[in-house]
């Protein structure tokens, strides 16, 4: 390593995270700017679109930072954590935690707001399901709904796959160049710091009612704070791996299981979904005792230097190769 990369390395750069943030920000607000415009909001036309349209934003801003500013100056492939892909059997392991602990964490969450009285679930008739079904296919035959609702649970995993091509645009942002430039301040103050500004960054559609129906600053602190929460596993699993890839998939398997409760709720049920739903105040505790439980195994200390080549030993003249 030249001893620009150590000094780059070992620092901040707060220039481009300034830069980085305002334009991924600033870029977000310009997108969804249609539909405040227009006065629909979410019922737009162009919602469709847009939303989608918004997650590559994070991207946009970390090409300008990578780019325009030179941060980093080399390996950039290695420090956004696209390549390599080794040690293969610890990428690949991670990819299976990627894909499956979102959904262990959302079934908790689901179950345990129940288990409080949060929300009533009907796990035999599906009777909330069943309403949603029959309102959008009014006196149409359907099979029976509890096939449905298994065929819905198997595509999980694959809805995982498919939405990770958009969470793409939104990792290389956040766990691919944020997270790695944070780092400098340790471990913990990287993964909450980029967890809030991802939050934040959620601020023109959250404030439209995505996710929570809350059209207040109520409906962005929340937000704030279920992407706090999940940034920790996302980060986790980006700094444990070195691979930004495992964050990606992750994203989108919470994408995929994010309607979990619609499927298991009562007919007449309307939680609030701050409270109940993935990103909700009970996820938080869920997610908080993953985290307690992978901080007590020491696997926040088990982590390569971003952007660095493992460092292997030279037997012929006792040296360091880096």
């Amino acid at each position: 390593m030249t001893d620009v990369e150590q000094h780059e390395s070992e620092r901040v750069p707060w220039a481009a995270v300034a830069v980085y943030t305002v334009v991924a920000l600033g870029l977000a607000w310009l997108v969804a700017l249609p539909m405040w415009v227009s006065g629909e909001g979410l019922a737009s036309p162009w919602a469709g679109l847009l939303v989608p349209a918004m997650m590559l934003v994070p991207t946009l801003a970390m090409l300008v930072v990578v780019f325009a500013m030179r941060t980093p100056r080399r390996n950039r492939l290695r420090f956004l954590g696209m390549w390599p892909l080794r040690p293969v059997g610890r990428f690949i392991g991670m990819l299976v935690i990627a894909l499956f602990a979102p959904i262990v964490v959302v079934a908790v969450t689901t179950f345990a707001a129940a288990a409080l009285g949060f929300v009533q679930l009907d796990l035999t008739g599906f009777s909330g399901f069943a309403a949603q079904v029959h309102a959008l296919a009014p006196g149409q035959p359907m099979p029976p709904i509890a096939l449905l609702v298994v065929v819905q649970l198997v595509m999980i995993p694959g809805g995982a796959l498919v939405n990770s091509i958009l969470t793409t645009g939104e990792e290389l942002g956040w766990r691919g160049w944020l997270l790695p430039a944070l780092r400098p301040l340790g471990t913990w103050p990287a993964l909450l710091i980029t967890g809030a500004i991802w939050g934040l960054w959620h601020a023109p559609i959250i404030l439209l009612g995505y996710n929570f129906g809350r059209t207040d600053i109520s409906g962005v602190l929340f937000m704030i704070g279920g992407c706090m929460a999940w940034g920790v596993l996302l980060g986790w699993l980006r700094l444990r791996s070195a691979s930004v890839w495992p964050a990606v998939l992750a994203h989108g398997s919470i994408n995929a299981v994010g309607g979990l409760i619609a499927l298991l709720m009562a007919a007449g049920e309307q939680p609030d979904l701050a409270i109940v739903g993935p990103l909700g105040v009970v996820s938080w505790a869920v997610l908080a005792v993953l985290v307690v439980i992978l901080a007590l195994t020491g696997q926040f200390r088990r982590q390569p230097r971003p952007g660095e080549k493992p460092v292997t030993a030279v037997p012929e003249s006792g040296r360091i190769a880096s």
